[in-house]
């Protein structure tokens, strides 16, 4: 195991020791220096190793396991199933995220056409029914796995994509380089069920929940630029927010 997670816990700290040791184990699952597949030190000589109880480490893992980032194997142990996106909460696109992260994004275009705006995009577009807009429907992968199904609107003035570009590229950085640059921007999350046919395409079973996130962002003149509504598998994604007092 690596020296990080065995360095001297802080008890000074108001932190819970359950909690510093579950984030110093999925650290080193997110960078990749615990594998998918690796299995972790059992519970005793874990304990042992960081002067903590056994109660304590049973619930770090335990907390690492609802997260999805751990499963128990009867027989096998305790096994690194796969780290998940922690996406900050922030003005960027997915692509840009997982490119920051160091994750290696691939996008499958599903759906690229002319159409007139569905009833939601309409109102948060604040264009007419019937008005055309640019459908998008993606699939992103990361890592290999899908992740995300996307769907956006974009007005016909603001850009006009190509299947090459949207496989390649993210949207906002094809915004950008149409001169579009995503200044302000309303945001909704909630989560759900999978229909049957999302999780096909996201190999999840029926049922299984799904994070949802829309998004209607305007440049800095409040010129409106794009409406999103995805998906994202919870057992893969989760959103992270940085709060503070003032």
């Amino acid at each position: 195991m690596a020296p990080e997670l065995h360095a001297r816990l802080d008890r000074s700290s108001p932190v819970p020791l359950y909690f510093q040791v579950a984030s110093r184990l999925q650290a080193l699952i997110e960078r990749g220096e615990i594998g998918v597949g690796a299995r972790i030190e059992n519970e005793i000589d874990l304990a042992e190793r960081l002067g903590v109880s056994r109660p304590t480490i049973r619930r770090a893992i335990q907390y690492l396991v609802e997260r999805g980032m751990l499963i128990r194997k009867r027989g096998v142990g305790t096994q690194v199933v796969h780290p998940k996106v922690r996406r900050p909460v922030e003005l960027s696109s997915l692509y840009d995220d997982l490119v920051s992260s160091g994750r290696t994004p691939r996008t499958e275009v599903l759906q690229l056409t002319v159409m007139p705006v569905p009833a939601q995009a309409a109102a948060a577009l604040e264009i007419e029914l019937g008005t055309e807009v640019t459908w998008i429907e993606r699939l992103r992968y990361a890592g290999g796995e899908p992740l995300a199904l996307m769907h956006n609107a974009i007005p016909l003035g603001v850009l006009r994509p190509d299947r090459a570009d949207l496989a390649e590229h993210g949207l906002y950085e094809l915004l950008r380089r149409a001169g579009h640059v995503p200044k302000i921007a309303t945001q909704m999350i909630g989560a759900r069920s999978a229909t049957s046919a999302e999780a096909r395409t996201l190999t999840e079973k029926r049922g299984a929940s799904l994070l949802t996130m829309s998004r209607t962002a305007w440049d800095a003149a409040g010129h409106v630029l794009e409406y999103g509504s995805h998906v994202y598998r919870a057992s893969r994604y989760s959103f992270e927010l940085s709060l503070s007092t003032h």
